[in-house]
């Protein structure tokens, strides 16, 4: 019958099918049904649900569920659920193939420059001219050339060919593993997501990819609904839609008004239950995700621009469940969520220093070329005075070609496209080990960008304490007990209210469990601070919940849930009399306000009048928050039956209450935060704690975690106070106010979201200090995301935080520790390191290796080291020194130092020191081994050999010391603040010590067989010690030179800012405001030059391919023309939005403040 169904399903027209299916599944509904459902909105849903089911519960029945209990958990329904209305999964799209990443690294500029060259030299070697021309043609096909050299001449192109492959093999290999890596990271963030349903009753967390059409979930405020449903029973519930609508207004959702809830939008207060009817692609996320990568190739541009217009939309939508995969799309949402932060420090000054050298590169490049040719032009047709014959073009041509490719590999050199590359790998490797610290990294750049922190504001309950909240004082019946009074001390009446407006008055998710273990503490589910109410309750030796069976949370006549504006929370229920009461709970000095009564010892009302508050406050709710505790008040109010309130005039309702009680709530300090924020002001980072405490509290705790110290100038303000202070008569906050509050403030209490974001955002503009300050922020509740999204770096709560907080973050705390955070600027700090001691590598081996063509070209004719061995060095120092450098491991001695802050050029004095006095070295051996070796070694010059002679043992020489003296000099780069020990810690790093092993184990096999296609010729034991001598030399140099004192060398200064020169004349014309728009025009340059590029590589924003690829350096020179003619739309451009700017500073100056100006 099982076939004979699915055939009629098969070959019959649709309203069969439809009949049909569910006599499949058995159940009442069909996929399409449901899916056509979901699409309708307010008054028409609800009209079709009445229509088609009755009401919701018909539309559960149908569904073979309960409202109440939920689904049955047995495998095979859950199974069979699945197969019929799909998984709760969104397929992300097909990772991009080996093969796409390699064509995408053949795109590489000089990789294409170099294939020409190749390409053409063998074209030429094929061609042999006819032979009795050669005397015609002059001596210069002429020298020792037999057949066998003659035909070996195709070897030089095919092993730059070779070469080429290896480096697009790594290059494309190290793209994939990092892709790899980042869809591993998702993977695991979309495990850790769990939702909560009822299932056979009980309340169970699982897995979000879990849920099933039928399921009945929990919503409550701060969730990110991961599907589609329809509300059973709500309170006070209001979502944001933004995601999927783009209306910024909160919806209101009720069982009878607009029961609809979609997936991919956030709960912005209040909670509910509502029965899942669709998930996955067929929820209307997974719709438009499956539009989104609908079509694969051909859809690619016409994607391209769905994802700009929906940019925003669908990332937002599905925040971790990447549809795109990879940082392409985090860069996506970036572009898409404006105010997402600049390109980081770190990328901005490389991207500049990429630049630069390119240039520096092209244009020694073009000199060497055009020099060779000149001079063999005049040397050929001038001095011998020869005719240029038809029959001699070829043997002409390959020689032109011979210096072009001399060029090429001068370039070649010169251009540093290891940066990326040691950029990546110090980046993934991070990330990789961060996990371990407990930091999950959303974005890689955030990695780097907190090693530049200058301040950290953090919450307080959770990261700096640990939320495990308990009730150790309170004032009931007009008695102050310091610990928990015992039961027979209170009246009966007193004990019955308090128990219930604390059991009813709460979310009913929030329970206090049995511990796991014997002897561990009781398990607390749910917020933190009702838990402490309910431990509370336990402790008075009464129990929440028969409390909250006798009154099930579906019988709750109205809930006002806690929001950060209320800071209050209030449930009414019906009283059997008819008449209603209202429970409230909240902060005491918020609460107070609004009771008029209180119980007196003997549980009856007596008034309560302004006077008397001010008493309890001083009194009672000071000394507790001076202790460190939180204040909650407890009070409830009774409504008669004769007239019903109007509910939803809140501030009538919630007024005119009667104190119950006010209880001191104690989150102990975590143990090792004091010794963290220890380290944090060592390391020059200031942290500051913004709370919604009470300022007492605050700062309390702030004393006790080391925040603030006595005897120091700090503020500690209320976020009133701090909003007064801000603002002028008009409500406008100003800048210059700010700046006057900032730098001294250390705890901010009471204060709001918006607070916090004023702050983070009044600290990052601020021009006051020598440098634009870094900010990290930590937060967990919905109403952090500005905060979190304006931040240099968001921390967000793995365990305690929301989804939308998680979102908007950049790093993702899993154990919520304030230590994690200080383990991220160790590692932040350890990537710039990482990142100098390779330029400090890169760029000696750059400086000689340029030289030596440059110089040996102009002089012999001929570059002592050839294109294939300029390839291997390339290789050396790009591919494999970044791997070794990149992933040294970071020490505590990273956190002694105070940051660098966002002007400070990469490379430094010191930097620069070694990099000129290792160069130094260096040439002088290369060119003494170039013009005087012959005569040390007793071999035959290598210099001005005919066009394919066989490779010299002189040469060979050259090329060998060249690579020592590079691979010990790699050793010396460990080191980049002048230390004299360059072995401490050597053995820590296995990586670097394989590569460096490695890399010589190569050489010897290249020097003694590579031959002809490496130009080589073996060498002798003596030679070879010989070379070996002269690397080790590198060592004991390295120690001459760390013996010169940085601060001598005053001429060094200009040279330090190597990458940020115009970084620090922008800085100073910045200063001086009237010269800005000079600082504007580089601006505008920069935006050009990037947007250029940045168009061009849209498809392939992997983490710092950005860079890689908009160093295209001939266009950078190229577009220099053109760039006027666009500077009125940048401009323009740059004016409304933010996004420019973003883009564009770090190729004008990374963080200059002359940026920062500009609207």
């Amino acid at each position: 019958m099982g076939d004979m169904a699915n055939s009629s399903i098969e070959f019959h027209p649709k309203p069969q099918q439809q009949r049909e299916m569910p006599h499949v599944g058995g159940f009442g509904c069909t996929l399409a049904e449901l899916r056509s459902l979901m699409e309708l909105r307010g008054a028409e849903a609800l009209q079709k649900i009445q229509e088609a089911y009755g009401d919701v519960s018909g539309l559960c029945r149908r569904l073979k569920t309960s409202p109440t209990e939920g689904l049955a958990d047995n495998t095979n329904d859950l199974e069979k659920r699945r197969q019929i209305y799909g998984q709760n999964f969104i397929p992300p799209k097909q990772p991009k193939t080996f093969l796409q990443l390699v064509w995408e690294a053949l795109q590489d500029v000089t990789l294409i420059i170099l294939e020409v060259a190749a390409i053409v030299s063998l074209g030429l070697s094929f061609y042999a001219p006819p032979g009795e021309e050669s005397e015609a043609c002059g001596n210069v096909s002429g020298g020792a050339e037999d057949e066998g050299e003659a035909e070996a001449g195709w070897i030089e192109g095919a092993a730059i060919l070779l070469s080429v492959i290896c480096v697009v093999l790594v290059t494309a290999f190290n793209d994939w593993s990092k892709e790899k890596q980042f869809r591993g990271l998702q993977s695991r963030i979309e495990q850790e997501q769990k939702f909560t349903v009822i299932r056979n009753g009980q309340l169970l967390q699982v897995p979000v990819a879990a849920l099933v059409v039928g399921d009945i979930a929990q919503v409550k405020y701060g969730d990110l609904l991961p599907a589609d449903g329809v509300l059973i029973q709500g309170n006070d519930l209001k979502i944001d839609e933004s995601s999927l609508t783009g209306e910024s207004d909160h919806v209101r959702k009720s069982a009878d008004k607009d029961p609809m809830l979609l997936s991919g939008t956030h709960v912005m207060e209040g909670s509910g239950r509502m029965v899942v009817t669709a998930v996955g692609v067929n929820s209307q996320t997974g719709i438009i995700f499956t539009l989104l990568g609908a079509g694969g190739e051909e859809e690619e541009k016409k994607d391209k621009k769905a994802k700009k217009q929906d940019g925003a939309v669908a990332m937002e939508m599905q925040p971790l469940k990447s549809a795109e995969g990879g940082e392409m799309e985090e860069r996506e949402k970036k572009k898409a969520n404006v105010p997402k932060k600049e390109k980081s420090v770190l990328q901005g000054k490389l991207t500049k220093l990429a630049v630069q050298i390119g240039k520096a590169g092209l244009v020694m490049s073009a000199i060497t070329v055009i020099i060779l040719v000149l001079y063999f032009v005049i040397e050929t047709f001038v001095v011998d005075g020869r005719v240029w014959l038809a029959e001699c073009t070829p043997v002409y041509v390959q020689y032109f070609v011979k210096f072009f490719i001399i060029g090429v590999t001068v370039l070649v050199v010169a251009v540093p496209e290891g940066l990326p590359l040691a950029v990546t790998i110090s980046l993934a490797y991070s990330v990789k080990k961060m996990m371990k610290d407990n930091n999950l990294v959303r974005h890689l750049d955030a990695c780097e960008t907190m090693g530049n922190a200058t301040a950290i504001c953090s919450d307080k309950t959770g990261t700096l304490t640990t939320n495990r909240m308990t009730v150790v004082q309170s004032y009931l019946g007009d008695t102050h007990y310091k610990e928990i009074p015992a039961p027979s001390a209170l009246t009966p009446k007193i004990l019955d209210l308090l128990v219930h407006a604390i059991s009813i008055n709460s979310a009913y998710t929030t329970k206090i469990l049995p511990p796991e273990k014997e002897g561990a503490l009781p398990r607390q589910v749910g917020n933190k601070t009702e838990c402490a109410l309910l431990g509370f309750v336990l402790d008075l030796k009464r129990d929440f919940q028969p409390v909250r069976e006798q009154i099930p949370e579906d019988q709750l006549y109205k809930v006002y849930t806690f929001n950060s504006v209320r800071k209050s929370m209030s449930t009414v229920i019906r009283m059997p009399d008819g008449g209603f009461r209202l429970f409230s709970k909240g902060a005491s000095e918020i609460l107070l306000k609004k009771c008029t009564n209180i119980l007196n010892s003997n549980g009856e009302l007596r008034g309560f009048r302004p006077r008397d508050r001010d008493d309890m406050v001083k009194k009672i709710i000071e000394p507790m928050a001076c202790d460190g505790l939180r204040t909650i008040c407890i009070a409830y109010r009774d409504f008669s039956a004769i007239q019903e309130p109007d509910w939803d005039n809140e501030s009538e309702v919630v007024g005119d209450l009667t104190c119950i009680a006010v209880v001191g709530i104690e989150d102990p300090v975590r143990p090792e935060v004091p010794e963290a924020i220890r380290k944090c002001q060592r390391a020059g980072i200031t942290v500051r704690m913004v709370t919604g405490d009470n300022i007492n509290t605050a700062r309390a705790i702030a004393a006790k975690c080391g925040i603030i110290q006595p005897g120091e100038d700090f503020l500690c303000l209320e976020g009133k106070e701090f909003n007064r202070r801000i603002r002028n008569e008009k409500g406008e906050i100003e800048q210059e106010r700010l700046d006057k509050v900032w730098p001294k403030l250390r705890v901010l209490a009471r204060s709001s979201p918006t607070d916090k974001h004023t702050l983070v955002k009044g600290i990052i503009d601020s021009m006051t200090g020598e440098q634009r300050q870094v900010v990290a922020v930590t937060g967990d509740g919905t109403n952090d995301g500005p905060a979190l999204k304006k931040a240099d770096v968001g921390f967000a709560m793995g365990i305690a935080g929301t989804d939308v907080a998680k979102e908007a973050s950049d790093i993702i705390l899993t154990d919520d520790n304030f230590t994690s955070i200080v383990k991220a600027v160790m590692w932040g700090r350890n990537v710039y390191d990482s990142i100098s001691k390779f330029l400090q590598f890169q760029l000696t081996v750059n400086v000689v290796a340029v030289i030596v063509a440059f110089t040996g070209a102009c002089i012999t004719q001929d570059s002592p080291l050839k294109a294939v061995q300029m390839l291997w060095v390339n290789l050396i120092m790009d591919t494999f020194a970044s791997l070794a450098l990149a992933t040294e491991p970071p020490t505590e001695s990273l956190l002694l130092r105070k940051p660098y802050g966002r002007d400070k050029p990469l490379i430094s004095r010191t930097m620069m020191k070694n990099i000129l006095g290792h160069a130094v070295y260096q040439l002088t051996i290369i060119f003494t081994l170039l013009f005087v070796g012959e005569l040390f070694f007793d071999i035959d010059s290598g210099r001005n050999a005919p066009l394919h002679s066989p490779p010299s043992e002189h040469y060979t020489i050259i090329f060998n010391t060249f690579v020592m003296m590079q691979l010990f000099n790699e050793i010396n780069a460990r080191k980049i603040h002048g230390e004299r020990n360059v072995f401490d810690g050597i053995f820590s790093n296995p990586i670097f010590c394989t590569i460096v092993l490695g890399t010589f184990g190569i050489q010897i096999v290249i020097v003694q067989f590579g031959g002809k296609p490496f130009s080589c010729s073996p060498l002798s034991t003596e030679q070879w010690l010989w070379c070996l001598f002269v690397g080790v030399g590198e060592l004991v140099w390295g120690q001459v030179i760390a013996t010169i004192p940085t601060s001598q060398l005053k001429c060094l200064k200009e040279a330090g800012h190597g990458p940020g020169k115009d970084e620090m004349t922008d800085e100073e014309l910045a200063e001086g405001e009237e010269e800005i728009d000079h600082a504007e025009r580089e601006l505008r340059r920069g935006q050009i030059l990037w947007f250029r590029g940045l168009n061009r590589i849209q498809t392939q924003m992997e983490v710092v391919s950005t860079f890689k690829r908009s160093g295209s350096f001939q266009g950078a020179v190229r577009r220099r023309s053109s760039v006027l003619s666009q500077l009125h739309d940048v401009t323009n451009l740059s004016t409304p939005t933010h996004v420019t700017l973003s883009a564009a500073k770090p190729t004008s100056a990374a963080g200059n403040p002359g940026g920062e100006s500009i609207p």
